[in-house]
């Protein structure tokens, strides 16, 4: 039994962020999962949790709760400091962030599971459309995305340097939810180059989708 509780959903990308920097900070957790194509995350039990009913979230051992990945995963770097997930400088630390943002706040909020439903609830878009909306909006934050990349000296390996941090997280994460629409990435190579380097690592590794117990 661990002091940290995550409910999350394998596929989710948010709950993959979190995954990621829990096993990067070799925090132990207890994994409650929660199907959202069931409706499981709408259910009594676990909106008593967590009222917005939203995966991930992580519930320590006081029983305070915890939503959002990036507040989550800000807060596990500033309780487990070892290998940092921002840099020292603040002007490091907001490029990352600001590059974290670009898909954690301006691609993924209008391509999440809920968004994605409403298309097919109110406005009776079929298979291809959302395919179609999800591809769409990627590629009008990757486009960007790359170029900053690609451009900066700053980036290395990784978005920022030569460790893994939470830009990376973002990335990666993003770049595996692209990969079930069919995201062609062939226009973004800095960014094929830095997912390749992250998920060649065991945190990537062990946190993604497809080892996870409620994986299907």
């Amino acid at each position: 039994m661990s002091d940290i509780v995550l409910h999350n959903y394998f596929r989710s990308s948010t709950s993959y962020r979190v995954r990621i920097a829990l096993e990067m900070k070799g925090l132990s957790y207890d994994y409650v999962p929660h199907h959202l194509r069931h409706g499981e995350h709408l259910e009594p039990a676990y909106l008593a949790v967590n009222p917005q009913g939203l995966v991930p979230a992580l519930v320590l051992d006081d029983g305070t709760l915890l939503t959002q990945s990036l507040a989550i995963i800000e807060y596990l770097d500033e309780i487990q400091p070892v290998p940092p997930l921002l840099p020292k400088g603040p002007l490091g630390r907001a490029r990352v962030r600001m590059l974290a943002q670009m898909i954690a706040c301006d691609i993924h909020p209008v391509n999440n599971l809920r968004v994605l439903t409403s298309l097919r609830t109110l406005f009776g878009a079929g298979d291809q459309d959302i395919t179609n909306w999800f591809r769409h909006w990627v590629n009008e934050g990757f486009q960007p995305l790359e170029k900053i990349l690609a451009s900066s000296p700053q980036t290395g390996t990784f978005c920022h340097g030569e460790a893994a941090g939470l830009a990376d997280i973002c990335l990666a994460a993003q770049v595996t939810s692209n990969a079930r629409f069919g995201v062609d990435l062939t226009p973004y190579p800095t960014i094929t180059r830095i997912n390749a380097a992250c998920m060649a690592l065991p945190a990537f590794q062990k946190a993604a989708p497809q080892n996870q117990i409620d994986a299907e």
